[in-house]
């Protein structure tokens, strides 16, 4: 391996590769490239990777996570949208054999296909990746939804959003989002970067949060997807309360004392707000309507 070359994530190598490959960054997908090792040490670090572990990356852009990745874990595959940057990746990473790059869009691809035809020989494989801030919510409901084997997922996004997924219930950030992150694992927030240290810079601060998947969800629900209906259902319209949220889904206006009367079995008070509750609550007001539209 040639060690003489500086590391990609430096503003000086990054300019030099940017000017060099005449890259224009395209605000349509999100790219940003980080110029700061401090930064990236954090992110694989937090990823808990080692020799027998593979690392799947989402947006490699010139390959500064994907170096320090290649570094630390057995195998990396690197997902790509951009074409135009195919062979700015061939040249940066040619030092790294165990490195490979796969051109397509994550939202499309079978990600589950890709991890066994990638990952044969790993213990584990974990996703890491700066995530472009107009599509992280659905790459990261794909990887979860899908339920991959994966040991974790550590993502730099948009700070708010990362706020957002690891909030409790009743405050301002918690909402259907926390719920559908925290049903399938356990988020952490690692730490919170400023974005002075992009080229180009964002307007926002982005922060790097780590998903360990659960083996098991926290609570028992009877129709997983009906589950996640009635979430969506009690943050519909967060002024509203509880009660006139499930009214206006479930019930209908003549059923507000049906309503009422499961409610009060369950012992919530249709006067509370969807962000009060808890997962668990959740799970039984799921699992109660359930019962009611089977009959």
């Amino acid at each position: 391996m040639n060690e003489q070359r500086p590391d990609i994530a430096t503003p000086k190598r990054t300019q030099e590769i940017v000017r060099r490959h005449g890259i224009t960054m395209k605000k349509s997908l999100g790219q940003n490239f980080l110029i700061d090792r401090n930064v990236l040490a954090k992110i694989v670090g937090a990823a808990k990777l080692n020799t027998e572990r593979g690392a799947l990356e989402i947006g490699p852009g010139i390959g500064a996570l994907t170096e320090q990745l290649a570094r630390t874990a057995k195998k990396v595959t690197a997902i790509e949208i951009d074409q135009r940057l195919l062979p700015v990746l061939e040249e940066t990473l040619e030092d790294y054999p165990n490195v490979k790059v796969v051109h397509g869009d994550v939202l499309k691809l079978d990600l589950a296909r890709l991890m066994e035809e990638e990952f044969g020989g790993c213990e584990e494989v974990s996703v890491v990746a700066n995530l472009p801030y107009y599509v992280t919510t659905p790459i990261i409901m794909k990887l979860l939804e899908e339920k991959l084997p994966l040991a974790n997922i550590v993502v730099m996004i948009q700070k708010e959003v990362a706020e957002r997924m690891a909030a409790s219930p009743g405050t301002k950030d918690y909402g259907s989002l926390s719920v559908a992150v925290q049903y399938y694992c356990e988020p952490e927030l690692v730490t919170i970067v400023p974005h002075t240290v992009f080229i180009p810079q964002p307007q926002v601060d982005s922060a790097v949060i780590r998903l360990a998947l659960r083996k098991e969800p926290p609570v028992t629900v009877t129709d997983e997807r009906f589950y996640f209906e009635v979430v969506q259902a009690a943050f519909a319209q967060r002024r509203k309360t509880l009660g006139n949220n499930l009214l206006a889904r479930f019930f209908g206006k003549e059923g507000r004392e049906e309503m009422t009367q499961l409610l009060a079995k369950l012992d919530i008070d249709p006067g509370r707000r969807g962000e009060t509750l808890s997962l668990e609550e959740f799970a039984k007001l799921a699992n109660a309507l359930v019962e009611r539209r089977n009959g």
